[in-house]
């Protein structure tokens, strides 16, 4: 029993330590990014992005939770416009997203704060497409050392990739049919 015992420790030991070396391997950052095709002028779809006000009519977290709470400070637009949230769904939690730089027309870079869950950023590039504009939307967050955010960095790609795509594709509905429902 009590070499049973010992051989099960060692294995035990070997596996934790497996991980923990497996996971300074892993990647120390995660990019995600998507993109669609919008039949609209470009500077229409710079400008509804370019304004959290319009981020829920067409988010797919503004679905998950429509007893969110959200507060829009800074400017109405541009630079230092400010959307956060707050909810019980653990799947949307409470944080902020802050415009932080804007190529005019072309791209929108943001801070996003999760709070307890890290800090990320996101962006929007926008270039001119055959029939319209090709709107990119990434994602990217950095782990450093932490071996845990290392793991979850793998998931990442399979968790936000259909949210990018779903709301994409709302927002190419949004602005290409304005008066339909996303």
């Amino acid at each position: 029993m009590k070499k049973a015992l010992k051989s099960t420790g060692q294995i035990l030991l070997g596996v934790v330590v497996l991980v923990i070396v497996a996971g300074f391997f892993l990647p120390d950052s995660t990019h995600v990014e998507r993109s669609v095709v919008i039949n609209a002028p470009q500077r229409q779809v710079f400008d509804f992005l370019n304004s959290y006000r319009n981020f829920n009519d067409w988010s797919p977290w503004a679905k998950l939770d429509p007893n969110a709470q959200y507060q829009f400070s800074g400017p109405q637009s541009g630079v230092g416009a400010k959307m956060s949230w707050r909810s019980d769904d653990p799947k949307v939690g409470q944080g902020y997203q802050e415009i932080i730089a804007v190529k005019e027309a072309e791209e929108i870079q943001v801070a996003l704060d999760f709070g307890d869950n890290g800090q990320a950023s996101a962006f929007y590039r926008l270039q001119p497409a055959d029939s319209g504009v090709r709107v990119t939307w990434g994602f990217d967050t950095e782990h450093g050392f932490n071996l845990f955010n290392r793991y979850i960095g793998l998931m990442l790609e399979r968790l936000l990739a259909p949210m990018y795509e779903e709301g994409l594709q709302s927002l190419k509905r949004r602005i290409e049919n304005p008066g339909a429902a996303s």
